[in-house]
């Protein structure tokens, strides 16, 4: 038994690297979640609503734009045969710095546009300075998907940790000295700082310079082709809720919601950074089409990393409104009502998300695309009718009919590989539905909310 613990914690093999990747990440992820969340309940009390919802814009906005040229860095490095020769990842980073310097003109070029659509005057002069994150961002050194690549977590985690702290001390001390939404602005800016800077700094591996390999262009950009189209559809799977209501509620309304958001799916982005950090490795290494071991593996694997998502999902279900009212100010505590609602509409992508990364294991990047873009058009479709005839709650119903729908989608591109297990899909569904009743029966007032709306 020690010898077994000695070598999870010390050993080199893909199993050892793979649980202390796990447990790496989820500390880095809690510590993440905790600044995150100390910050917020800080700034509420310092800035207004209001600040809150337009910053919320600005930020869906400039993920739009990174989505929108995302040409699948990361998974090109993660995948390749060639994802540890120095020039393959050199080539990689002269890549991200020109991508990040074309984001940000077109950032500038599209600020007056956004600030007349969305009649924010602000944002003319917000977009511009907050978009400069791009540029900053593509000097972020490769190490940190090489590290990914290799399962050697530790150092990332202390990038991630280091940077949030930074970015939002400053943050703060910004929002008490200047009370307005700059101080989000400032904040932003100087954590893309601390994160590029430390990257190069703390993780181990070879140094980034700027150089050119045509070869290494070309596989990056065959690869990341798909992914260009698939991330924009994935923008739309990811974000596309505060894009719409943006324009069909108040600021103050698109805060309350973000709020309820930011709370919800701690669980969803806890499960899709363990899916990136370990699942997606462990399908590359070990793919479940190869042999039943690598099949039985990583479906424990992926049933471990479900179930602890979805019991930190009940947890948010059954005490949301408790949760808002005990953490914030009375100007916030309808985001306690949607933050039981929105904890149970994420259930089905927490359940089925991760499929779709098999496909990137294998280098499989244009049925990714199709896939994902198929999931982005329902998901656009039912938020503009759902959010246009029920405002917040039509954002709330929308995930669940896409996640529902999608699934003989995902069934589809993926059988191949065979990744799919019907059975743990099953029991988990049958999960979520009961955590489903029994949050309803715990919050009558969220039965309220929808009454009010008169759905029926």
């Amino acid at each position: 038994m020690i010898a077994r613990v000695k070598f999870l914690i010390t050993g080199d093999g893909m199993q050892a690297r793979a649980i202390r990747g796990t447990v790496l990440s989820i500390i880095g992820f809690g510590g993440s979640q905790f600044v995150r969340l100390a910050s917020n309940l800080i700034l509420t009390r310092i800035l207004f609503p209001e600040a809150f919802g337009l910053m919320a814009l600005v930020q869906v906005l400039l993920a739009g734009l990174d989505n929108f040229s995302d040409l699948g860095i990361g998974p090109s490095i993660i995948q390749s045969k060639r994802g540890e020769d120095p020039k393959f990842l050199n080539t990689a980073w002269s890549t991200q710095i020109i991508r990040g310097i074309i984001l940000w003109i077109l950032a500038c070029l599209l600020a007056a546009p956004i600030a007349n659509f969305y009649d924010q005057g602000q944002l003319l002069q917000i977009i511009p300075i907050l978009a400069l994150t791009t540029i900053i961002n593509g000097f972020a050194s490769t190490r940190i998907y090489l590290a990914n690549r290799n399962l050697t977590l530790g150092s990332i985690t202390s990038v991630e940790m280091g940077s949030q702290v930074l970015g939002t001390a400053l943050m703060i001390l910004m929002a008490l000295w200047l009370q307005s939404v700059w101080a989000l602005v400032i904040g932003s800016l100087f954590g893309s700082f601390f994160r590029a800077a430390l990257s190069h700094l703390l993780i181990p591996g070879p140094r980034n310079r700027l150089e050119w390999d045509t070869a290494a262009f070309w596989e990056i950009f065959h690869f990341g082709k798909y992914i260009f189209f698939g991330t924009i559809a994935g923008f739309f799977v990811q974000q596309g809720d505060r894009l719409i209501l943006g324009k069909f509620v108040t600021l103050a309304d698109l805060a309350i919601f973000t709020i309820a958001l930011m709370l919800a799916t701690v669980p969803q982005m806890l499960n899709q950074h363990l899916v990136d950090r370990v699942l997606f490795p462990l399908y590359r290494n070990r793919p479940p089409a190869e042999s039943m071991e690598n099949r039985r593996k990583i479906g424990q694997a992926r049933g471990l990393l479900i179930g602890g998502s979805l019991i930190l999902t009940a947890f948010f279900a059954l005490t949301g409104d408790f949760v808002v009212t005990f953490l914030y100010d009375e100007r916030y505590h309808l985001a306690g009502a949607y933050l039981v609602l929105l904890s149970l509409s994420i259930m089905p992508r927490i359940i089925f998300g991760g499929y779709s990364w098999i496909l990137l294991a294998n280098g499989n990047s244009r049925d990714f695309t199709i896939m994902v873009t198929g999931m982005a058009l329902l998901r656009v479709f039912f938020l503009v009718l759902f959010v246009g005839k029920f405002g917040m709650v039509g954002a709330v119903m929308t995930p669940i009919v896409v996640d529902l729908l999608s699934y003989p989608l995902q069934i589809y591109y993926t059988r191949q590989y065979r990744g799919l297990y019907f059975l743990q899909d099953f029991g988990f569904i049958s999960l979520a539905a009961a955590i489903a009743a029994v949050a309803f029966w715990a919050n009558p007032e969220v039965i309220s909310i929808f009454s009010s709306i008169e759905l029926w």
